[in-house]
């Protein structure tokens, strides 16, 4: 809670220190939007008509009312930035008004103006919920400075929510995109487990994406305010690795000239992520199995026991159950994490998410980079769904920045794609003997890809069509000239 600032105007002077910060909010409102809107309150005709002409003057737009119902009504008809208040008024007062506003417009700053300020007035109005509390005769000057504070608050606040619209976008499930049913299937376990406190477990090749899996079951959390706290496993030799997770008492070993808080105190009533968690040794397992089963830990070196509240999502690209078998993982420690097992299907999986996550990364480039690219010609997209992709969504969405910010056209063409890719995707391109168009030599990679696609969304076409990037009457054109027709026993087409 802010601490309550009550301006008076007991001599109408401003001292030195007043005029530099009137200089700076001169400065502030003048470069504030000139869209903000303002509700003025206030009974006595002229100082209303006063204070609206010099509140125009600095660029606000201003809507006047009279009466605590005529500020409630307009307040109901719309959101106002700025509230100012007098609190006393022939039919209330500026605390009912206040109230009106945390109900009805939570996001509006509201001024109380009075005529007879105390301390204790100005106490009940902060706690009350205003930004501020002015007395009358109220100066410029004074005036002009508490706006622009409320004004700079208002930034934060927006500033702080589009961060964390960001944060969501970037790290949550909106960012994770798929159609395949296997990704379906993955989003709606993501969905179930992430308000828990269970241990999960997310396998999948190099580059499926793990870690932002991790944070989007993180951010769907209660926890998703506290930290979120990641630490690659195989990036740290053992003796480092210890130290990192559970910190280190001072003189633990050479160099340890102070106490180091580890990764699980950091993850305190957060998230705690363990990347490639296959590569752990055997000592560090026997310690993971006991922060997993009891919460606590000691540092290394040291002997006093801390005990944390910590979410603890991991991820391998490993067979676990395989590295059981031959002895080098714990299965008492396999069990104990195996709680929820999030699978990532590879991108040779679900290649009919290809086109679908090329034009997303493609969108992400265009956004950051500022370039005009619309989207790929059909013998590129071709060539995408034909490679095997051994990096996975990673390697995908080098593939595209790449293509996007050194390719010249608006589209991106096999031109733009590593040469590698066009001699490893099995497309046959035509060539001199074969007397074939490149059309010609497409129409069977065509065909398969837009087979699979069918088969993988039950031979919906609409559903094919979206996902391919075509309209439905370009779908049927194409499935009638390469002679693809819906088996009897399939589902709607829709």
């Amino acid at each position: 809670m802010r601490s309550a600032t009550v301006l008076t105007s007991v001599n109408g002077n401003l001292d030195s220190f007043d005029v530099r910060r009137l200089q700076f909010a001169n400065f502030r409102v003048k470069n504030h939007m000139k869209s903000t809107t303002l509700l003025l309150i206030d009974d006595d005709r002229h100082i209303r008509e006063s204070m609206k002409g010099w509140l125009r003057e600095k660029g606000f737009s201003v809507t006047e009312a009279a009466t605590c119902q005529e500020a409630k009504s307009c307040i109901d008809r719309k959101a106002y930035d700025l509230v100012l208040a007098d609190i006393r008024l022939p039919d209330g007062d500026g605390f009912e008004i206040l109230a009106h506003c945390r109900a009805v417009r939570p996001n509006a700053t509201v001024i109380l103006l009075t005529g007879y300020g105390t301390v204790e007035t100005g106490i009940d109005a902060i706690r009350a919920g205003a930004f501020d509390l002015l007395t009358k005769p109220l100066i410029d000057a004074e005036l002009e400075i508490a706006i622009d504070r409320a004004l700079s608050q208002r930034e934060v606040l927006e500033e702080n929510k589009n961060l964390k619209a960001q944060l969501d976008l970037r790290f949550g499930m909106e960012n994770i995109v798929g159609h395949d049913r296997r990704m379906q299937k993955m989003f709606d376990m993501i969905d179930s487990v992430a308000d828990t406190r269970a241990t999960v477990l997310i396998t999948g090749e190099s580059g499926t994406g793990k870690s932002m899996v991790a944070r989007a079951i993180h951010r769907r959390s209660g926890r998703r305010d506290q930290p979120f706290v990641e630490i690659a496993c195989g990036a740290l030799p053992e003796s480092l690795l210890e130290s990192e997770l559970f910190g280190h008492a001072a003189g633990a070993f050479t160099g340890a000239v102070g106490e180091k808080i580890g990764k699980f105190q950091q993850a305190d009533r957060g998230t705690i992520f363990l990347d490639e968690i296959g590569t752990a040794s055997p000592s560090l397992q026997v310690k993971l199995l006991r922060v997993l089963q009891d919460l606590e830990f000691e540092q290394v070196g040291g002997t006093k026991t801390f005990r944390v509240d910590t979410r603890v999502i991991l991820a391998t690209n490993e067979n676990l159950s395989k590295a059981v078998a031959e002895g080098r993982f714990r299965q008492d420690l396999f069990y104990r994490i195996n709680v929820i097992n999030v699978e990532l299907p590879s991108l040779r999986e679900r290649i009919s998410d290809i086109p679908l996550l090329a034009q997303h990364f493609l969108d992400s480039v265009c956004q950051e980079t500022g370039k005009k690219v619309a989207g790929f010609t059909e013998e590129a997209l071709a060539v995408l769904q034909r490679h095997r992709w051994p990096g996975n969504v990673r390697e995908l969405q080098n593939v595209v920045e790449r293509a996007v910010l050194l390719g010249k056209s608006d589209r991106i063409g096999l031109e733009d794609l590593p040469s590698q890719m066009s001699a490893t995707a099995d497309v046959v391109l035509p060539g001199p003997k074969t007397g074939r168009t490149l059309k010609e030599a497409l129409e069977g990679p065509e065909r398969q890809i837009i087979m699979e696609v069918l088969k993988s969304n039950n031979w919906n076409r609409n559903a094919t069509a979206d996902l391919l990037g075509i309209n439905r009457t370009t779908l049927y054109k194409k499935m009638k000239r390469l002679g693809l027709d819906r088996p009897q026993y399939s589902g709607s087409e829709h």
